[in-house]
Protein backbone atom coordinates (compact mmCIF):
# COMPACT_ATOMS: atom_id res chain seq x y z
CA UNK A 1 0.00 0.00 0.00
CA UNK A 2 1.64 3.71 -1.24
CA UNK A 3 -1.31 5.62 0.51
CA UNK A 4 -0.34 7.83 2.82
CA UNK A 5 -3.86 8.80 4.07
CA UNK A 6 -4.52 4.47 4.66
CA UNK A 7 -1.43 4.41 7.05
CA UNK A 8 -2.88 7.63 8.60
CA UNK A 9 -6.41 7.07 9.19
CA UNK A 10 -5.39 3.66 10.39
CA UNK A 11 -3.06 5.26 12.41
CA UNK A 12 -5.41 7.13 14.39
CA UNK A 13 -7.97 4.33 14.85
CA UNK A 14 -5.13 2.72 16.77
CA UNK A 15 -4.74 5.78 18.75
CA UNK A 16 -8.30 5.24 19.53
CA UNK A 17 -7.88 1.65 20.49
CA UNK A 18 -5.17 2.67 23.12
CA UNK A 19 -2.44 0.59 20.67
CA UNK A 20 0.14 3.67 20.56
CA UNK A 21 2.87 1.77 19.71
CA UNK A 22 1.17 0.53 16.40
CA UNK A 23 -0.21 3.92 15.41
CA UNK A 24 3.57 5.47 15.73
CA UNK A 25 4.63 2.36 13.49
CA UNK A 26 1.58 3.69 10.89
CA UNK A 27 2.58 7.26 11.15
CA UNK A 28 6.01 6.77 10.34
CA UNK A 29 4.81 5.11 7.47
CA UNK A 30 2.42 7.65 6.12
CA UNK A 31 5.40 10.34 6.81
CA UNK A 32 7.70 8.19 4.48
CA UNK A 33 5.33 8.50 1.95
CA UNK A 34 4.05 12.08 2.74
CA UNK A 35 6.22 14.37 4.68
CA UNK A 36 5.43 17.43 4.32
CA UNK A 37 2.21 18.06 5.93
CA UNK A 38 1.22 18.61 9.67
CA UNK A 39 -1.35 16.17 10.64
CA UNK A 40 0.74 12.91 10.87
CA UNK A 41 3.89 14.76 12.98
CA UNK A 42 0.76 15.73 15.10
CA UNK A 43 -0.81 11.85 15.62
CA UNK A 44 2.36 10.47 15.97
CA UNK A 45 3.09 12.94 18.63
CA UNK A 46 0.09 12.32 20.63
CA UNK A 47 0.95 8.59 20.33
CA UNK A 48 4.29 9.04 21.85
CA UNK A 49 2.97 11.70 24.59
CA UNK A 50 0.80 8.50 25.32
CA UNK A 51 3.70 5.99 26.00
CA UNK A 52 5.46 9.22 27.77
CA UNK A 53 8.21 9.76 24.80
CA UNK A 54 7.89 13.37 25.85
CA UNK A 55 11.16 14.11 23.70
CA UNK A 56 9.80 12.45 20.72
CA UNK A 57 6.49 13.49 21.00
CA UNK A 58 8.03 17.53 21.83
CA UNK A 59 9.84 16.90 18.35
CA UNK A 60 6.66 16.08 16.39
CA UNK A 61 4.16 18.80 18.01
CA UNK A 62 7.34 21.33 16.46
CA UNK A 63 7.77 19.93 13.42
CA UNK A 64 3.52 19.96 13.19
CA UNK A 65 3.41 23.52 13.84
CA UNK A 66 6.49 24.04 11.29
CA UNK A 67 3.77 23.31 9.01
CA UNK A 68 1.06 24.92 10.61
CA UNK A 69 1.91 27.23 13.31
CA UNK A 70 -2.13 27.50 13.61
CA UNK A 71 -2.39 24.37 15.55
CA UNK A 72 -3.79 25.19 18.65
CA UNK A 73 -3.46 21.70 20.30
CA UNK A 74 -0.06 21.06 19.31
CA UNK A 75 0.90 24.29 21.41
CA UNK A 76 -1.39 23.09 24.25
CA UNK A 77 -0.19 19.34 24.07
CA UNK A 78 3.53 21.22 23.97
CA UNK A 79 3.03 23.05 27.18
CA UNK A 80 1.08 20.01 28.92
CA UNK A 81 4.29 17.90 28.48
CA UNK A 82 6.88 20.44 29.64
CA UNK A 83 4.27 21.57 32.49
CA UNK A 84 4.12 18.16 33.66
CA UNK A 85 7.01 16.36 32.91
CA UNK A 86 8.60 14.46 36.35
CA UNK A 87 11.88 12.70 34.39
CA UNK A 88 13.62 16.29 33.94
CA UNK A 89 14.68 17.85 37.13
CA UNK A 90 13.91 21.52 35.71
CA UNK A 91 11.65 21.99 32.74
CA UNK A 92 11.10 24.48 30.68
CA UNK A 93 8.15 26.47 32.03
CA UNK A 94 9.05 29.99 29.93
CA UNK A 95 8.49 27.84 26.93
CA UNK A 96 5.18 26.22 27.96
CA UNK A 97 4.24 29.73 28.89
CA UNK A 98 4.84 30.90 25.60
CA UNK A 99 2.76 27.56 23.78
CA UNK A 100 0.08 28.44 26.40
CA UNK A 101 -0.12 31.83 25.01
CA UNK A 102 0.08 31.37 21.58
CA UNK A 103 -2.79 28.58 22.02
CA UNK A 104 -4.75 31.44 23.65
CA UNK A 105 -4.13 33.56 21.24
CA UNK A 106 -5.48 31.66 18.56
CA UNK A 107 -8.26 30.38 20.82
CA UNK A 108 -8.93 32.74 23.85
CA UNK A 109 -11.89 30.56 24.84
CA UNK A 110 -9.77 27.54 25.50
CA UNK A 111 -11.02 26.38 28.81
CA UNK A 112 -8.25 23.58 29.37
CA UNK A 113 -5.31 26.13 28.09
CA UNK A 114 -6.24 28.58 30.32
CA UNK A 115 -6.48 26.34 33.03
CA UNK A 116 -2.80 24.79 32.24
CA UNK A 117 -1.95 28.81 31.70
CA UNK A 118 -2.93 29.75 35.52
CA UNK A 119 -0.89 26.15 36.80
CA UNK A 120 1.95 27.47 35.15
CA UNK A 121 1.70 31.17 36.79
CA UNK A 122 1.23 29.36 40.12
CA UNK A 123 4.11 27.32 39.38
CA UNK A 124 6.43 30.35 38.57
CA UNK A 125 5.05 31.60 41.97
CA UNK A 126 2.93 34.45 40.01
CA UNK A 127 -0.26 33.85 41.95
CA UNK A 128 -1.96 36.95 41.39
CA UNK A 129 -2.02 35.45 36.99
CA UNK A 130 -2.86 32.62 37.48
CA UNK A 131 -5.83 33.73 39.63
CA UNK A 132 -6.91 36.31 36.97
CA UNK A 133 -6.56 32.91 34.50
CA UNK A 134 -8.56 31.00 36.99
CA UNK A 135 -11.23 33.64 36.81
CA UNK A 136 -11.78 33.59 32.72
CA UNK A 137 -11.86 29.56 33.03
CA UNK A 138 -14.76 30.00 35.46
CA UNK A 139 -16.67 32.63 33.48
CA UNK A 140 -16.17 30.28 30.78
CA UNK A 141 -17.05 27.38 32.61
CA UNK A 142 -18.64 27.83 36.13
CA UNK A 143 -18.41 23.83 37.25
CA UNK A 144 -14.63 23.71 35.99
CA UNK A 145 -13.56 21.46 39.67
CA UNK A 146 -10.17 21.36 39.20
CA UNK A 147 -10.02 25.37 38.53
CA UNK A 148 -12.15 25.72 41.62
CA UNK A 149 -9.87 23.97 43.57
CA UNK A 150 -7.35 25.56 42.32
CA UNK A 151 -8.36 28.90 43.61
CA UNK A 152 -8.92 27.76 46.45
CA UNK A 153 -5.60 26.43 46.85
CA UNK A 154 -4.26 29.77 45.41
CA UNK A 155 -6.04 31.79 48.06
CA UNK A 156 -5.76 30.28 50.74
CA UNK A 157 -2.07 28.85 50.74
CA UNK A 158 -0.12 31.37 49.07
CA UNK A 159 -2.06 35.10 48.97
Amino acid sequence: MNDYKYYLDYGIYDIQDGKYADAIEKFDKSIELKNDWEIPYFYRAVANQALENFDDAILDYTKALEFNPRMTDAYYNRAKILLSRKDIENPDLNRAVSDLEKALELDPNFAEALYAMAAAQKKIENYNEALRYLDRVLELQPDFIHARALKKLILNKYL
